[in-house]
């Protein structure tokens, strides 16, 4: 089962059934000790690291030969609470022997199919995706 324990002031441990840890906590200003991302940060993080796991995956089936690949991801919330996510802006910076439309293929065919996280937050966020080549 995976668990989410309390470590004292607002910073948490989750496990995975198998041990696996990550931890969660809130910045110094709203209480925390800020050692770690908050819960709303880690949703970023997750569909993210989605949608690299994806991408990465994609351009090798491609035959593409990536050296590297950065998602740089940034969002807006709501203003008022529940502070949800409105906007989330992905951009996919690909490094090595990679082509930009199969590079947009792969962005968009993770987005579009295989990102689960993504097909989670979609109904209610707008997530734009922008895809550099650097080779």
């Amino acid at each position: 089962m995976h668990t989410v324990t309390w470590e004292g002031n607002r910073r948490f441990t989750a496990r995975t059934p198998d041990g696996r840890e990550g931890r969660f906590d809130i910045p110094e200003s709203k209480g925390g000790e800020g050692t770690a991302p908050t819960p709303m940060e880690a949703v970023l993080h997750a569909l993210a690291g989605c949608a690299a796991i994806d991408v990465v995956g994609i351009l090798e089936k491609m035959r593409q030969s990536p050296t590297g690949l950065r998602v740089e991801v940034d969002a807006d919330r709501a203003e008022d609470h529940p502070k949800v996510f409105t906007e989330i802006r992905l951009r996919f910076v690909v490094t090595g022997d990679v082509d930009q439309d199969k590079a947009e293929r792969a962005v968009a065919l993770s987005a579009d199919k295989f990102c689960s996280v993504s097909a989670m937050l979609k109904p209610g966020v707008e997530i734009r995706h922008e895809v550099v080549v650097e080779g």
